[in-house]
């Protein structure tokens, strides 16, 4: 890092937030910034949920800052508008194209189990049975990993990064401090945790004011966060991962600040100071595979991500699916993916307690003999059995029977997930979380950040073969899959999504539709998805299933309409992507899902 704390009030100044949103010497309510779903230009080029994001992620660029710089600006202030989705009480996948080696690598900052979680930890010792998954286990201590998303700010900055920790929290400190305007998805999201949220004094006090969601158009402020920045500010991530801070965590992991009228038995966690301490970020290689002439790069294990979307290209690679009628194609997407999921419920697991056999997964041969299964005209019988690793020709054989029905899904399709390229050629794709909306539901008191529930991903029963055990000091098994497509060694394209498991199908089938179907970036952004992960249904959003339904009907496809136990959203994922083509720029976001997200370049072109 090579900047100088010394032009940092110039910075608090001119990146807080977009001209006129708030006002520097005055407490005036913040005005609300557009949302603009596709933006094209040059010089740099930023895409997430959030206006306020987006836009200083922006103003990161125009000071001079790199990708890297932007990119962490960018999820702290996501912390501040999108605290539901994404905070410092989280982790996730930092995937980076260097323009300066041509090299993309990773920062693996998914949050781990604490080092005395037991494997019986979902099972209530009153009753001997595991704990109902929603709302008991997602809103407890028990569900809470120890949080990687400073930890992976803090390398990401040393690493590739030209600004300190601290330039790049002053305009997220800024907004949490001075306040952002309630959209309608914030309330909605409240709206729907209210109960979980009503079980925490802190949490009550910070998201339900008289006990009441806030008002779309009011101000929201969140001061204990903007102190908490601040500190990290000063002392970096340190004082989060040691000290006063990381021991007022844990405490609140084994003890939740339960309010008194609640009927929730919000389970006690196990996390320790120590672990804290002891945590670290991974960093290591891309996974890659190549593609109608492109080479995509993808998040290795722990996430599932890079693995599961590269066997479905390696899979689909022998279909030319442009010259297919459009439900020929989807059918083989469809089937293509549930083989690739197959696979990663049987082998994909923390690399540091199961051996992954990675190289094998993307292996084009193992993906032409897994190809063999598809019948052009009917579906496969789901679940489908997994493929074997050890014995592998490429060439085609009897099928395997259909295999017992897959362990229930339990990632929770919230997240959130940004884009960045600035004019060096520097990509950044970013997936963060604290898992469910809203997370654990626990506030950690005066410090403004909800903790994740993400250990939830671990398989909530006990098998001693399985990949995805709970096992202390693991990572869960995610499916984010931040992606880079490189041609030639340069960048073309960057994409992910939040969605749970259904972030694997979002990217991917994102991929199709602007690799193999010809669909612009903003279309293949916009089109109806729908999510095949080895299961008997396929799931889909509404439009899908109207279009495509009846065609894939006849192929032997069930489709049904998507939706989680915790919305009534029917909708699959919320992406942001950029286009990239040498100088232009062109950054999408959803222009409908999850209220719509906002893009945004530097130098947008002239009409």
């Amino acid at each position: 890092m090579t900047s100088s704390l010394g032009r940092l009030p110039a910075v608090l100044l001119t990146l807080a937030l977009p001209a006129g949103a708030l006002v520097a010497t005055s407490a005036a309510p913040a005005a609300a910034v557009p949302k603009k779903p596709t933006a094209r230009g040059s010089g740099g080029a930023v895409a997430s949920v959030d206006p306020y994001a987006t836009q200083v992620g922006l103003r990161v660029l125009k000071a001079g800052g790199n990708a890297v710089d932007a990119a962490v600006a960018t999820a702290a202030a996501l912390g501040v508008t999108e605290p539901y989705s994404a905070g410092i009480g989280g982790g996730g996948y930092f995937v980076v194209y260097d323009a300066k080696t041509g090299k993309v690598r990773t920062i693996d900052g998914r949050e781990t189990a604490p080092r005395k979680m037991p494997r019986d930890a979902f099972v209530d010792p009153k009753t001997g049975e595991p704990y109902p998954f929603t709302p008991d286990l997602v809103t407890s201590g028990v569900s809470v990993g120890v949080p990687g998303t400073p930890a992976t700010w803090e390398r990401a900055l040393d690493r590739w990064g030209t600004w300190s920790l601290a330039e790049t929290l002053a305009p997220a400190t800024r907004i949490a401090r001075k306040g952002f305007r309630v959209d309608k998805t914030f309330r909605d999201q409240t709206v729907d945790n209210q109960e979980r949220f009503a079980a925490f004094r802190t949490t009550k006090r910070l998201f339900l004011k008289k006990g009441r969601a806030p008002r779309v158009g009011s101000t929201f402020r969140n001061p204990d966060l903007a102190d908490t920045y601040d500190l990290l500010a000063k002392r970096g991530t340190r004082a989060f991962y040691e000290g006063k801070l990381a021991r007022q965590i844990a405490r609140t992991v084994r003890k939740p600040p339960k309010t008194k009228s609640t009927t929730l038995p919000v389970p006690r966690g196990f996390m320790t100071a120590r672990d804290l301490k002891r945590y670290r970020t991974v960093a290591g290689r891309a996974t890659q595979v190549a593609y109608r002439g492109y080479q995509v790069h993808g998040m290795p294990p722990s996430s599932s991500g890079g693995s599961t979307v590269g066997e479905a290209l390696n899979i689909l690679e022998g279909s030319d699916l442009g010259k297919l009628q459009r439900p020929a194609a989807l059918h083989r997407y469809l089937e293509a993916s549930a083989l690739a999921f197959a696979d990663r419920g049987e082998y994909v697991g923390d690399p540091r307690f199961t051996k992954v056999p990675l190289k094998d997964l993307l292996s084009q041969r193992f993906a032409r003999e897994r190809a063999c299964a598809i019948d052009a005209d009917q579906a496969l019988p789901k679940p489908i059995a997994a493929g074997d690793v050890s014995s592998y020709d490429g060439k085609c054989g009897p099928s395997a029977p259909a295999t017992a029905e897959p362990a229930e899904d339990t990632e929770n399709i919230s997240t959130t997930n940004l884009t960045v390229v600035d004019k060096w050629g520097n990509v950044v794709e970013y997936t963060l979380t604290i898992e469910q909306t809203g997370g654990s539901g626990i506030v950690v008191p005066g410090r403004g950040f909800l903790l994740n529930n993400e250990l939830t991903d671990f398989s909530t029963v006990y098998e001693a073969d399985d990949p995805n055990r709970i096992q202390p000091v693991k990572r869960p098994r995610s499916s984010m899959s931040p992606t880079i497509v490189t041609k030639k060694g340069k960048p073309v394209l960057a994409l992910g999504s939040p969605g749970g498991s259904t972030i694997i199908t979002t990217v991917l089938q994102m991929l199709v539709n602007r690799l193999d179907l010809g669909m612009s970036l903003p279309q293949a952004m916009a089109a109806p998805r729908a999510a095949q992960r080895n299961t008997a249904d396929v799931t889909a959003e509404p439009a899908f299933i109207t279009r495509y339904g009846a065609a894939l009907e006849a192929y032997g496809h069930s489709l049904v309409p998507a939706g989680d136990a915790f919305t009534s959203q029917a909708e699959i994922g919320a992406a942001t992507a950029i286009g990239i083509r040498g100088r232009r720029l062109v950054a999408v976001a959803e222009p409908d899902r999850r209220g719509g997200g906002a893009a945004g370049v530097v130098r947008p072109r002239k009409r």
